[in-house]
């Protein structure tokens, strides 16, 4: 079925023994990659077989349609109005935090229009390389994770709203080559006959897809079992062990773990976790809230965003998955109820036929994206360390990136040029 199930016994012996530190989503398409390239993977994790990892919640999109970066113009002044109102969409708790003022400054100074024409066509292929990814993957599996390709729709309530995407980000996608339609409310509303919307028109990417992400977790684990690669759950990275330029060891709740290679896949934790190397990756962790409907009022084919309120809009097999918002607050357990209200309030906005009884009851979920300062992950090998390698940083786009970042990985640690130019995701950018 994959390239490891066809090698002999004493060529995995033999292979490369390699680390992965963090078990989500960007950590597990590591493993199946460099699994199938032949390499003796290890994949440790401080939670549980199946605890909630920052994908579970998320929307579950793929999304080539997203090539502009978090960090582009206009942002500073958003975020500078923003930050004063914990309801707005991009919200940054202002505290005395050195870490977060240093990234703000290297946030500010990425919000270029040079950045973003540098940026958008490295995101354009990392995006287009993930989705054809999982298209291959829903067919190893049997599409065990729902992968639907009907599109997403930018829905757009004001015509001063709709003018300012199809002049923006549909401009740019297009000049990119990525299709994108601008559509009136009626030609919109035969797209998605099924629901009642409270728009001006939108913008509507046919490559766009989404997935479930609470089956795709479990299916890519189970296949990863089945190819040789052996979990360490519930163990914890506290340190490492290094010299002459190498990592020797991983200090951790298990003792410590040695391997030929380290990859190090800890999302939002991932700068912490590097603590004792001398290596300094910028990086904010990002809350983001979800709702999901059980059993919702009628059923979409497509995902939508609410443009205006920077809500995403899901369908997940028979639920429907409202999230959104971003939090720049550090780790913290809090759910803020007004930044949860804000997504119920958008819903009723752009599908009228709800209304706020419909998410009475409806526990809300979060999870904490890695932010980079300038929108981009960081994806390749770490300055005076030959053999750790990172995969982190890929903020809203986790799950979209997720495959290639895999695919990336274990090109570089099999000495193979890059499916993707790397220059801009060089993890020491900011060394």
């Amino acid at each position: 079925m994959v390239a490891l199930n066809r090698l002999k016994a004493s060529e995995i012996r033999s292979a490369k023994s390699v680390m992965i530190c963090g078990g989500g989503i960007i950590g597990l398409c590591c493993a199946y990659y460099l699994a199938r390239e032949g390499f003796r993977v290890t994949l440790l994790e401080r939670g549980a077989e199946g605890d909630d990892s920052c994908a579970h919640g998320s929307a579950g999109y793929i999304s080539p349609s997203h090539v502009i970066p978090l960090a582009s113009p206009g942002m500073v002044y958003k975020g500078l109005k923003w930050m004063l109102n914990s309801r707005s969409p991009f919200y940054i708790k202002p505290r005395l935090d050195t870490e977060l003022m240093r990234w703000a400054w290297l946030f500010a100074r990425s919000c270029t229009a040079a950045h973003t024409r540098r940026a958008a066509p490295v995101l354009r292929d990392l995006c287009l390389g993930g989705r054809q990814l999982f298209v291959e993957l829903s067919d190893i599996t049997g599409n065990a994770f729902e992968l639907k390709t009907e599109g997403l729709l930018n829905l757009c309530r004001t015509p001063e709203g709709l003018d300012h995407e199809a002049h923006g980000l549909a401009r740019i996608a297009q000049e990119l080559g990525i299709e994108a339609r601008v559509l009136n409310a009626a030609q919109t509303a035969a797209l998605e006959p099924g629901a009642r919307l409270a728009v001006a028109g939108s913008i509507y990417f046919p490559v766009d897809a989404h997935l479930t992400p609470r089956k795709f977790v479990p299916a890519l684990t189970a296949l990863l079992k089945e190819m040789g690669v052996k979990f360490l759950w519930n163990t914890s990275l506290y340190g490492w062990r290094a010299s002459s330029g190498r990592v020797a060891a991983v200090q951790t709740t298990a003792g410590d773990l040695t391997a030929d290679e380290f990859v190090l896949t800890g999302g939002s934790w991932s700068a912490g976790m590097m603590a004792g190397l001398g290596l300094r990756l910028p990086m904010q962790p990002g809350k983001g809230y979800s709702l999901t409907l059980e059993q919702p009022r009628f059923q979409l084919t497509k995902s939508l965003i609410l443009t205006e309120r920077r809500v995403a809009v899901t369908p997940m097999g028979r639920t429907l998955r409202f999230g959104g918002t971003m939090e720049i607050s550090g780790h913290h357990n809090a759910i803020r109820p007004e930044r949860v209200q804000q997504i119920v309030n958008a819903a009723q906005q752009f599908l009228p036929d709800f209304t706020a009884a419909d998410f009475d009851g409806v526990k809300p979920w979060f999870g904490y994206r890695p932010v980079s300062p300038d929108g981009l992950p960081y994806i390749g090998r770490l300055n005076n360390y030959g053999n750790l390698t990172t995969a982190c940083g890929h903020a809203m786009l986790g799950v979209t990136m997720a495959p290639i970042s895999g695919l990336l990985v274990a090109e570089l640690l099999a000495g193979r040029k890059p499916s993707v130019d790397l220059r801009l995701l060089n993890p020491n950018r900011y060394a």
